[in-house]
Formats: structure tokens, C-alpha cells, sequence
């Protein structure tokens, strides 16, 4: 830590959540926690793009019927969109780097990054859609379908806007302090 961190504020820094820190070294903690973010996306996104490309080169695959058939080439549309949202960040990055306009890259990245994660998000379903569809019946993927999407919900949209029990949040600071300095045994 450098002495203007050690406790006086710069006019430059201001103090958010909790931290010391100046415009500059937010947007740039910001940046690498979207980047972090877009690497286990993409990760998802070549997997589920990897089974598509996969699939077509299976014997059953001249089974499908029209329905089938236009939703695999849907998947794979949005597999590639998914794929050039999710390094969009990246080219914007390269083409911004240098011109001190980290805040508006840090910005666009996030709204990239939020709109992989939708793209992802009906990649998934259709998918799953497409599995059970093909695997069982019409109904069986419409059921698949509807079910993910509850979850999805549940998980990308409910469950992060829940709000902690009150004194909760503070507990798990603490245990996640002592688990970091090693005086809880696991």
C-alpha cells in the first residue's frame, strides 16, 4: 500500500464500498473483474458451440424434422453471436487502449458482457429445448424449455437481487476473513 492509501484521501480518490481507491484504479479492478467474468462465459459459450457443430455430424442428425432442424440452425447462429459479444470487450480494449477512456470501456464491456450472458442464456435454453425435443417429444421440450427458463430466472435474476438477513453479510466477512488467515479449519 503506498502512503496516499495509508488514511488520508486524495481529492482524487473516493471512497466506494469501502475502498480507497481512485477513479482510475476502480475502473481499472472493474475492467479485470470483467474480463475474469467474459472467461468462464466464453468458456460455457465454446462448449455448448463445440456439442452444436458436433451434432450435425452425427448419423441421427438427417432425422430431425423442420421445427428440429431450424432451431439447431438458430443455436448455431447464436452460438456465433454469442461467441463475437463475447470478445467484443476484447477488440474494444484493443482499440480504445491508450486514449484514457478506461471509464467508457469499462462501461461498454459490462453492457457487452450483460448482453452475452442473455445470448448465452437462450443458447442454453434452446439447446436443452432441442435435446429433449429430439430425444423424447415436442412436449418434452417445451417442458425442458420452460423449466430452464424458471431457473435461469431464478438464479441470474432473483436470486442476486435477494437481499441478506440482516447481520448475515457481516458474518460472512468474518468467516471469509478467517478462512483467508487460516484460523477456521474447514
Amino acid at each position: 500500500m503506498n502512503a496516499r492509501h495509508a488514511g488520508s484521501l486524495d481529492d482524487d480518490a473516493i471512497p466506494s464500498d469501502g475502498r480507497d481507491e481512485t477513479p482510475n484504479e476502480r475502473s481499472d479492478r472493474h475492467w479485470t473483474d470483467i474480463l475474469q467474468e467474459l472467461r468462464v462465459a466464453l468458456t460455457g459459450t465454446q462448449l455448448i458451440g463445440g456439442f452444436l457443430l458436433a451434432v450435425a455430424f452425427q448419423q441421427r442428425f438427417t432425422e430431425l424434422d423442420t421445427y428440429q432442424l431450424a432451431l439447431y440452425l438458430t443455436l448455431v447462429a447464436l452460438a456465433g453471436l454469442a461467441t463475437v459479444i463475447g470478445l467484443a470487450p476484447v477488440t474494444l480494449h484493443r482499440t480504445l487502449f491508450g486514449r484514457r477512456v478506461k471509464g467508457r470501456i469499462v462501461r461498454m464491456g459490462n453492457r457487452l458482457l450483460i448482453a452475452h450472458l442473455a445470448v448465452v442464456a437462450l443458447l442454453v435454453l434452446g439447446v436443452t429445448t432441442l435435446v429433449f425435443d429430439f430425444a423424447l417429444s415436442r412436449a418434452a421440450g417445451i417442458v425442458a424449455f420452460s423449466l430452464g427458463a424458471v431457473i435461469i430466472v431464478g438464479f441470474w435474476v432473483v436470486l442476486p437481487r435477494l437481499r441478506p438477513v440482516r447481520g448475515e453479510d457481516d458474518g460472512a466477512r468474518r468467516t471469509l476473513a478467517e478462512d483467508a488467515d487460516g484460523d477456521v479449519e474447514a
